[in-house]
């Protein structure tokens, strides 16, 4: 069957779905309905820890009547499962109370235009080739350094399907869509015997073409892990502290969840009433592309069918909108943005420096490579977490630290951002360099 019967199945699947709906009375539904397959192993010390075969399917809708709701879900795609999950989701509507800002999003801001993005690219790999490769890459790693003595393995994955969204408004579309990974995880031991260190590399794409090979993600594991041996505590200090680009894409999700509709209608959000604000020094600008090609979070239209479109979030350092679901957005008496299922490709604009001149810029501080734990108060912007990294003096890295835990604010913290690099990690669907943050808090005693 071509990709495009597959397609054109699930719209008439979902075209059931609707219809049946409004057989059984309710005034409008949605549907959404998945179908995927793919392909996942897991070696340990040269032996197959898991190997599993995946085909997925299933429906989820939602109906309304007037202003209740009902939902529910099935992994059965008959029409006689699907009769039975519509008559469930509207027996919970008729039992449920009214809410004003429940239904569809306004049928005027459905998508319409419909790009090929570019996102589908299956993976026909074969169980034993699968297997190789991630022996491969685990021998790799595990034969670098004699240092190295033990593993937690590689693990490789491939997936590619489909998934179609329907509403009463008449908007039906597919989106197919896939993505291979390939990761390794590692322990070195310290020389004297007293400790041991772990850490991993990984690559993801939607094109297989794309990976990196085994051989270097082995290596880059290896040489990662073998980076962290014999780690220091360090004293009580305030220090600037450089986020790399993984986790630095961490600090944008706090910016993200704070302006997030339902994190401000609660008032659960350090940044209520923020739109228009400077958050951020003017250098900043993050922005929003969901039209990248085979981009990680690339995507025409929201979870509720809603055109997306380019736009920047933050100008200048200054708050230029929220993140609001239809939902949301009724509760604040706004429009929804087109972020019924988050943000589509966020770009953080970097003022040029390179991995190397950023950390020439900091000079003397925490270069910041993991985190532990979450101590994030979403209210108050408080943030507390235990870190692992490496101390860094003249701009030169002088030898890694572990045990610490970083504080501070995240409205001074975004206030305090010196500089962005141009180091972006083109794995994550947040697209920034390291982040420098001028000064915080860190505790290793």
């Amino acid at each position: 069957m071509t990709i495009q019967s597959k397609k054109d199945d699930l719209i008439a699947l979902t075209q059931f779905v609707l219809a049946e709906a409004k057989k059984q009375g309710a005034t409008s539904a949605e549907v959404g309905i998945s179908r995927g397959d793919g392909l996942s192993v897991d070696v340990r010390m040269a032996e197959i820890d898991k190997l599993e075969y995946h085909r997925d399917q299933g429906i989820g809708l939602t109906v309304y009547f007037d202003k209740a709701q009902g939902a529910a879900s099935s992994g059965d795609l008959s029409e006689a499962a699907i009769r039975d999950a519509v008559r469930a989701a509207c027996n919970i509507a008729r039992f449920t109370s009214e809410d004003d800002c429940l239904g569809l999003a306004d049928a005027e801001l459905m998508a319409t235009h419909l790009p090929d993005l570019d996102l589908y690219h299956p993976w026909e790999l074969s169980a034993e080739e699968a297997i190789e490769t991630a022996i491969s890459c685990e021998q790799t790693a595990r034969d670098h350094d004699s240092r190295i003595t033990n593993s937690d393995g590689a693990s490789l994955s491939t997936y590619s399907g489909l998934n179609a969204y329907a509403n009463s408004h008449g908007f039906a579309a597919v989106r197919a869509s896939s993505s291979h990974s390939l990761s390794c995880s590692v322990i070195a031991n310290e020389a004297n015997g007293e400790g041991m260190q772990r850490d991993h590399w990984y690559t993801s794409s939607r094109v297989a073409g794309r990976l990196d090979s085994a051989e270097s993600v082995g290596r880059t594991a290896a040489e990662k892990t073998l980076e962290r041996l014999d780690a220091r505590k360090l004293s009580n200090r305030e220090v600037p502290v450089m986020y790399i680009p993984q986790l630095a894409s961490s600090l944008f999700g706090h910016y993200k969840s704070a302006i997030s509709g339902g994190s401000l209608y609660r008032k659960a959000s350090f940044l209520v009433d923020s739109l228009g604000s400077k958050v951020f020094p003017e250098f900043i600008r993050l922005s929003e592309q969901p039209f990248i090609p085979q981009g990680a979070r690339s995507a025409a239209y929201d979870g509720e069918g809603v055109a997306t479109q380019e736009r920047d979030l933050v100008t200048d350092g200054i708050v230029q909108t929220y993140l609001l679901s239809s939902y949301s957005a009724r509760k604040m008496g706004l429009q929804t943005t087109g972020h019924a299922s988050g943000v589509h490709n966020l770009t953080v604009d970097s003022t040029g420096q390179s991995y190397e001149e950023m950390l020439a810029l900091m000079d003397k501080g925490l270069l910041l490579t993991g985190l532990i734990g979450s101590g994030i108060n979403g209210i108050t912007g408080d943030y507390s977490r235990g870190a692992t990294g490496f101390w860094v003096e003249n701009g030169k890295i002088q030898y890694p630290v572990e045990e610490i835990t970083i504080a501070g604010n995240l409205k001074d913290m975004f206030a305090n951002i010196v500089a962005v690099g141009n180091d972006w990690d083109d794995r994550i669907s947040t697209r920034t360099g390291s982040v420098l943050v001028e000064k915080m808090m860190v505790s290793g005693e």
